[in-house]
């Protein structure tokens, strides 16, 4: 089937207006793209993580948000100072570098030294996945209008679960015949082609605008309304300002003070579960590292199958009946409920259940829903304060996490006790979800 035709068919199968098929077609490569890269590595610093003992995860989350410290300023300085078109491939091609060098490195190093390796890859990795994802979706904000987000972001989305099904799948039928440390190369050719899928949605813009702004939306965009869309094109414009901006915009903002405390308990929460499933799974696998790399390949794997079907089926469907509150509001119930049944019950069963569930909710009800919060915002903080909130805040949740869960082992609380201890933030994050939903009803109406 010709591009052309592809296109077509995606617009008659989704709720896509004339003009955004092929957008829609290379957003959903590219996010394929990425994920598929950044799940093939997951299940590999998982292990390493676990490699490294539990005892060390707490002072890894500080070296990674040490790390975003000092990866920030050059990301905005990026962002400042060149346009979209050179500062996105330029971004993924930084990290493939430096999946070329960990690859030559761990092939060099003797035991002692892989692990020591291994703890500054489970670092790098973790700001990794928050840059190429968060450069991801502020591209995605930066193209779409607030109303093609909210029909078009599900469905963008479900692009980069099918990567995340590949590349789990990659790495759980590879890791043993081919050796983990092969598939960082298999990684980093992925990535480049998310680079190039970028430039391809680069040229997608104007016809993208021309469908939002055509009043007869029965008809595609005439040459002359993409013409004229492509005057306003944001991808060569250098979006300007400072550095620092995006710290300064979100310490300013009310409503992007609440996007930063919603990722905070988002992030508290998924620490203190991750800190879990390390001890649990450790506990049920001893020194097996094959068997742990093949165990959280087949947790990602049944996360991202659950989490395609819930976004072919029911992503869409919910934005629309329920608005983007009540859409925020779903993952702090499923954390609260499954928290509540982990600490009567902190066994590997119950744990899987709720990851699978509760990862799947994220990535096909939470994070279209969070993504179109900054839709209705100035372009400047779709990509700087964006993405202050989604790497260094992430990682100041992960911080504040893993610190509270190894002070709160070594005054003597147990696995059922602390995940008691999420219930209650779980419930404020359930308040804050929904006046965020009213805030965004309100800028939307306003914009």
């Amino acid at each position: 089937m010709a591009a052309g035709g592809v296109s077509t068919w995606v617009r008659n199968a989704v709720d896509a207006r004339p003009g955004e098929g092929a957008a829609l077609v290379w957003s959903c490569a590219y996010y394929f793209f990425v994920l598929c890269a950044y799940y093939v590595l997951r299940p590999i610093r998982d292990e390493m993580g676990a490699a490294g003992g539990v005892d060390n995860l707490a002072w890894l989350f500080t070296g990674t948000l040490a790390a975003m410290l000092l990866v920030q300023p050059f990301y905005g300085a990026l962002v400042a100072r060149l346009p979209r078109r050179r500062f996105v491939p330029l971004t993924y091609r930084f990290f493939i570098l430096n999946l070329v060098v960990f690859f030559a490195l761990l092939k060099a190093a003797d035991a002692t030294q892989s692990v020591w390796i291994g703890r500054v890859f489970f670092i790098w990795t973790s700001v990794f996945n928050l840059f190429v994802v968060s450069v991801f979706w502020s591209f995605m904000t930066d193209i779409f209008r607030p109303g093609q987000s909210k029909r078009l972001f599900g469905i963008v989305a479900v692009g980069g679960t099918v990567g995340a099904v590949l590349g789990s799948t990659i790495t759980t039928a590879l890791a043993k015949p081919l050796g983990s440390v092969n598939l960082l190369l298999v990684s980093a050719l992925i990535l480049e082609l998310a680079a190039r899928a970028s430039n391809a949605l680069d040229a997608r813009e104007p016809l993208l605008r021309a469908a939002d702004s055509a009043d007869d939306t029965a008809k595609a965009p005439t040459a002359g309304e993409a013409r004229a869309a492509a005057d306003g094109s944001n991808a060569d414009t250098v979006i300007g300002g400072g550095v620092l901006d995006g710290v300064k915009h979100v310490l300013k903002s009310p409503y992007l003070i609440g996007i930063a405390v919603l990722m905070l308990f988002f992030t508290i929460a998924s620490t203190f579960l991750y800190f879990q499933q390390v001890d649990i799974v450790a506990q049920a696998f001893a020194d097996d590292r094959d068997a742990r790399t093949r165990t959280f390949g087949l947790i990602d794997l049944a996360v991202n199958v659950l989490t395609l079907v819930t976004q072919l089926f029911l992503t869409g469907r919910v934005v629309k009946w329920f608005g983007v509150g009540v859409t925020l509001a779903f993952l702090p119930v499923v954390t609260l409920i499954g928290f509540a049944v982990l600490g009567v019950s902190p066994v590997l069963p119950v744990l899987i259940v709720f990851l699978v569930i509760r990862r799947a909710g994220n990535f096909a009800i939470q994070r279209p829903a969070r993504e179109a919060l900054y839709t209705v915002l100035p372009r400047g903080d779709k990509y700087k304060a964006k993405n202050f909130n989604d790497t260094f805040v992430y990682r100041l949740g992960d911080q504040m996490g893993a610190w509270s869960y190894t002070w709160m082992g070594v005054f003597g609380l147990g696995l059922s006790g602390l995940a008691f201890s999420m219930v209650p933030l779980s419930a404020a994050w359930l308040v804050l979800a929904l006046w965020l939903g009213r805030q965004y009803k309100a800028q939307e109406a306003r914009g």
